[in-house]
């Protein structure tokens, strides 16, 4: 035994977003004992595979379509009109669990539009949550998700700039420094959910009291990539890792003080299990 000393970070799991869909959820489960859900509920498949043990099933748009009269849960992510505009066609009762912060933020580009402005958005490609804000400009909004893919000679000389809320309020920043830099006029919106953002700095703080880190993410997840740099940048001794069964021993040595931490689609339950198999070494 390697004598490991082990600690959970008392801020990391689920994002209010995430509870709110997932207690949702469950409640109707326990209830029903079956839901549709529009998309994977969070970006872990851990999370989402114990919730299809309960009867959640996971479908596309493509399934939607020919989904009649039944209950269908939009995740925190939220979704473009063009979805509510087919729930009512097909009769569907939608159970809306959009995170609060990107409903306001849909609700913003949606009124940004409306005046006629070039709206950019700092976001990833086809995320779900960037489909959903693309959908309030009728798909007219430019997304990227890095300056590179922007041709500064060729961009309007007044944008306005907005955010996926998962994304890192520092190369946003950087981006924006970047546009004002080139002559462009920058109306910029910080639209980074501040429960994201302030994870960046609990987590440098966190990470420095470590040896070692193991930070517990989905691979789908935008916010796991952000925040898993956040902690290698500053320990470079972390390690990522989706389950309890991709940890390997030989990461620790003897004495070691190993930190836990995750995304804010990381379930507590997930990190628990992990510390428990770090202990077995």
């Amino acid at each position: 035994m390697k004598n490991l000393h082990v600690q959970i970070d008392a801020h990391s799991g689920f994002c209010f977003g995430v509870v709110y869909a997932i207690e949702m959820a469950e409640d109707i489960l326990d209830e029903s004992g079956h839901l549709y859900c529009l998309g994977d509920i969070v970006h872990n498949d851990e999370e989402v595979n114990r919730l299809k043990r309960k009867g959640l099933k996971i479908i596309d748009h493509e399934v939607l379509k020919d989904l009649r009269d039944e209950n269908v849960l939009i995740r925190a992510h939220g979704e473009p009109p063009a979805t509510y505009e087919l729930a009512i066609q097909n009769n569907l009762t939608l159970i809306d669990a959009s995170c609060p912060v990107v409903l306001k933020l849909q609700h913003r580009i949606k009124n940004s539009f409306d005046k006629g402005d070039s709206i950019y958005i700092y976001g990833k490609h086809a995320h779900a949550e960037v489909i959903g804000l693309l959908g309030q400009t009728n798909n007219e909004a430019v997304v990227f998700q890095d300056i590179s893919e922007l041709d500064l000679e060729t961009l309007p000389k007044n944008i306005t700039l907005y955010s996926q809320t998962t994304k890192s309020t520092d190369k946003f920043y950087e981006i924006n420094n970047v546009l004002k830099n080139n002559g462009i006029s920058v109306n910029t919106n910080d639209t980074i959910c501040r429960q994201v953002s302030n994870r960046d700095k609990e987590l440098r703080d966190f990470a420095t009291k470590f040896d070692k880190i193991v930070f517990v993410s989905g691979t789908k997840s935008s916010n796991g990539k952000v925040l898993f740099n956040v902690c290698k940048d500053t320990n470079p001794n972390t390690y990522f890792v989706s389950n309890s069964d991709q940890i390997e021993s030989d990461w620790f040595t003897e004495n070691d003080q190993v930190g836990i931490c995750g995304a804010t689609s990381t379930p507590m339950w997930l990190m628990e299990q992990v510390k428990e198999r770090i202990l077995t070494f």
